[in-house]
């Protein structure tokens, strides 16, 4: 096994363990709060809104970390 695939390996694990953190510790909590259908309906929907808020902020310090790594070492 290449040091290539143990890293696509161990991002997919990592990805799999933030979304099932995500699932539990934010999506769970926020439609079990609600009775009525299409409130757990709409609770889901702007978690979702805010996990596409979480991925994306991870993605731009990513970038940012690749483009600023050689002039900050």
């Amino acid at each position: 096994m290449s040091n290539q695939e143990i890293t696509y390996i161990v991002g997919a694990c990592l990805g799999v363990l933030g979304l099932t953190a995500f699932c539990a510790l934010v999506l769970v909590p926020a439609v079990t709060a609600h009775r009525r259908p299409l409130q757990k309906v709409a609770a889901a929907i702007l978690s979702l809104y805010v996990l596409a808020a979480l991925v994306g902020v991870g993605i731009v310090v990513g970038v940012l970390i690749v483009l600023e790594w050689p002039r900050i070492f």
